[in-house]
């Protein structure tokens, strides 16, 4: 058999920057994202009889850290497969030594900030679940997302998602009701970040002076963000977004020795931001850990700030996106 599933990225208002528990992939503080509805990564499960997995990004042989850290999420797939309260047709000890093929494919630059971390763990939880049989709810799908990358937990979730901190059981992403947003994606390096997220956090919470207080500002914003985004108040959710990125790039860039993901043309994006803003379009910048810049707007405006923001890179408009999906052997998508 096989089972194919795609997933889109997603990219946080309310930043994700630390982990509780590295094992579990349990975040310190919870986060609120957007699902886009670009970018997606297509992966493909085949089950294989070759006694190990294997794995294709984007048509080349997975690294064996890139294969170490599917696999990690495949022996969670094959752990759940053998557990009554997961498997659709019965729990099967056989399960447990199943290995399969992967194929995999990102439409956005991988290792750059633009979340494809998120997008390709969900799909290959997804596409995964279905080949080995699991039976999973929404909420324990984002779960087994988790376990590959925390971000994808959230892409597993249509539109705006928050990721709620908390125990394995009580850290998934579920949907909030916010305004109608774009977020206008500048593209200004499709270069493999020399320091993962996963590295950069841990040495964060190690080095950075500034973590404590980190987290502390994060459950806080993350409060009154879900409120005013319920509450249609876009200006405030606006500020409290780019208030995140610069809170979570300055922890970093506090670290020793220093992590630094935003470059000049970074920066340059989000001045641009506040020309626009004092110009009258409501306009906030914030970047994940990369130098590509998200501009983040109302609907009537993401034409013309898309338009200003061309000089800086490749841009492309998002609108709120669908979360993870199975897709059928005639190409029809069901969500999940």
């Amino acid at each position: 058999m096989t089972a194919t599933a795609r997933a889109y990225p997603n990219i946080a208002l309310i930043k994700y920057w630390g982990k509780a528990d590295e094992e579990l992939m349990l975040p310190v503080a919870g986060s609120l994202s957007m699902t886009l509805d670009a970018f997606p990564t297509t992966t493909q499960v085949r089950r294989n009889n070759l006694g190990r997995d294997t794995m294709r990004i984007g048509g080349r042989e997975a690294t064996e850290r890139e294969l170490s850290r599917a696999s990690r999420l495949l022996d969670v797939v094959r752990e759940w497969a053998a557990a009554p309260e997961f498997a659709a047709a019965g729990a099967s000890a056989e399960k447990r030594e199943w290995y399969v093929d992967i194929d995999t494919r990102n439409e956005a630059p991988t290792g750059a900030g633009m979340a494809s971390s998120a997008s390709g763990f969900a799909a290959l939880a997804t596409a995964a679940a279905r080949e080995f049989g699991l039976n999973l709810s929404a909420r324990d799908l984002s779960r087994l997302a988790r376990r590959g990358s925390g971000s994808a937990t959230r892409s597993i979730t249509p539109g705006m998602a928050v990721w709620h901190a908390g125990s394995d059981e009580e850290s998934f992403a579920e949907e909030v009701p916010a305004p109608q947003v774009r977020m206008v994606c500048v593209i200004t390096s499709n270069t493999h970040k020399k320091v993962t997220s996963r590295e950069a956090m841990r040495i964060t919470a190690q080095t950075s002076p500034y973590y404590g207080a980190w987290i502390a500002a994060t459950e806080e914003m993350l409060a009154e963000a879900i409120e005013v985004a319920a509450a249609g108040d876009f200006a405030r959710l606006g500020q409290l977004t780019e208030m995140s990125a610069l809170r979570m790039h300055a922890a970093i860039e506090a670290c020793e020795p220093p992590i630094r993901y935003l470059a000049p043309v970074s920066w340059e994006i989000f001045d641009l931001a506040a020309r626009l803003r004092e110009s009258g379009i409501p306009v906030y910048a914030t970047a994940d850990a990369g130098p590509n810049v998200v501009l983040l707007t109302l609907p009537e405006y993401a034409d013309e700030v898309a338009a200003q923001a061309r000089q800086f890179g490749t841009v492309v408009v998002c609108g709120p996106g669908p979360g993870a999906q199975v897709i059928a052997a005639d190409g029809a998508a069901t969500a999940v």
